[in-house]
């Protein structure tokens, strides 16, 4: 299994992304924590951010407050929906952020199917919640993901072609221009996505 981390500055990019795979049916909401419900029992847009706006408002200093994560398992592996549930639930634990608000999505209009978890790194009292070694933290996560769970390992042998692609861009590591250019490739071979805002969410993913 295979984890993404975007830290966005635009929460409802993500939000409007994820939802309108819901009302396109090809998406689901799986599982929320601390997420406001419409009268009908339907996430909206506006009742989605209203979940968040009270952490996001308690900082306004931290740039690149949304969180948008992506646990994509093997295409091979069979995962029911309470499964994918429990994996949320487990990696947002392990990754600090378990007692955030945050809504999880299941995709279903590509062939990897897959999840998205959209959140915030910043906490009720508004402290952003640290993010050192994130990285390394996810990867692990998804190792112990992957032997409770039974799923496919990601070896470093099935990555060897996919990892720069799946890889954030990183100003720090140079060479900014490849970087920036396989996350645009790898985004419609991976994703569907119709619009500039869709588009523009999935980035989020690849900084």
């Amino acid at each position: 299994m295979i984890a993404k981390i975007g830290h966005g500055t635009n929460i409802m990019g993500a939000l409007s992304y994820n939802l309108s795979k819901v009302n396109q049916e090809k998406g689901q909401v799986l599982f929320t924590q601390k997420m406001r419900e419409s009268r009908d029992g339907t996430f909206s847009l506006g009742e989605c951010y209203k979940s968040f706006e009270p952490y996001l408002f308690a900082n306004r200093n931290t740039e690149k407050s949304s969180l948008h994560i992506s646990l994509n398992p093997d295409p091979a592996d069979t995962v029911d929906n309470s499964k994918y549930i429990a994996m949320a639930q487990e990696y947002m634990n392990e990754m600090g952020y378990g007692q955030q608000p945050y809504i999880v999505f299941k995709h279903t209009d590509i062939e990897r199917t897959h999840i998205h978890i959209v959140s915030t790194n910043v906490d009720r009292l508004g402290k952003k919640i640290p993010d050192t070694y994130e990285h390394r933290r996810s990867m692990q996560a998804c190792r112990q993901l992957e032997q409770k769970y039974g799923l496919t390992a990601a070896t470093a042998e099935k990555n060897t072609n996919t990892e720069t692609l799946f890889k954030p861009v990183d100003f720090q590591h140079g060479d900014v221009k490849s970087q920036i250019a396989a996350a645009v490739r790898y985004l419609p071979k991976y994703y569907s996505y119709q619009s500039f805002g869709a588009y523009n969410a999935l980035l989020s993913l690849f900084n």
